[in-house]
């Protein structure tokens, strides 16, 4: 565990230095708000069954973005395999690369979420306990399984289109969950949204453990 913080440290510190993929990742979320809910104009009957949509569009597209734009800056300068020879474990690595991933999800949702709210005219103050779960969840979901296939994308010369051909499919299980369990929140409350939010908990076990498993023949492959 110590090591792993150590790696979430380092990745945090660095992205806090430069903050180009921190702002790319926000300015595309941005973007996709915006556009998604400008075209649709939706009603305030309808708004509530958008919202999950809109959202989980965003944080997939952004959430590709950063993993990549993460594993970049170890392939320079062979920071990774400075990384592999130091005596760490390798799923030490995994753990903090998943939890700088996770963080930078949270940051891009602290601002795409209110958007969200203010562009379909939604009231998500009494509903924002519940659905800050339904986002962590679906958060580490997603960073178990994208940081698993960054770092093996990250070998391939065609990484920005083999990344999305290898996540997307196997994200299939998740955005359903996700979206179910926040369309659920936002019109029922945190009990209507257990079946949704059960299908992200075992998603969430599943490729965690894989990907805490499998880092080690994938980084060194």
């Amino acid at each position: 565990m110590r090591d792993a913080l150590v790696i979430l440290a380092k990745d945090l510190r660095i992205e806090w230095r430069t903050r180009e993929g921190l702002s790319s990742v926000l300015v595309l979320g941005v973007l996709l708000v915006v556009v998604l809910t400008i075209a649709q104009d939706p009603s305030p009957e309808t708004a509530p069954t958008l919202a999950p949509g809109v959202l989980w569009a965003a944080f997939v597209l952004t959430g590709m973005l950063g993993v990549q734009r993460a594993f970049v800056l170890e392939r320079e300068n062979d920071c990774l395999a400075g990384l592999l020879t130091a005596p760490l474990d390798p799923a030490a690595i995994y753990a903090g690369k998943l939890a700088s991933n996770v963080v930078l999800l949270g940051v891009t949702q602290a601002v795409v979420v209110p958007l969200t709210g203010l562009f379909l005219h939604l009231d998500l103050v009494p509903r924002l306990p519940a659905l800050l779960l339904v986002c962590l969840l679906g958060n580490v979901g997603f960073a178990s399984l994208a940081t698993l296939f960054g770092a093996l994308a990250i070998r391939v010369r065609a990484r920005e289109i083999m990344l999305p051909l290898l996540l997307l499919p196997l994200l299939v299980p998740l955005l359903i969950g996700a979206v179910q369990a926040t369309c659920a929140v936002l019109v029922g409350g945190l009990a209507a949204a257990s079946s949704g939010l059960g299908v992200l908990a075992a998603f969430d076990v599943i490729f965690a453990v894989a990907g805490w498993l499998l880092f080690a023949y994938v980084v060194r492959d």
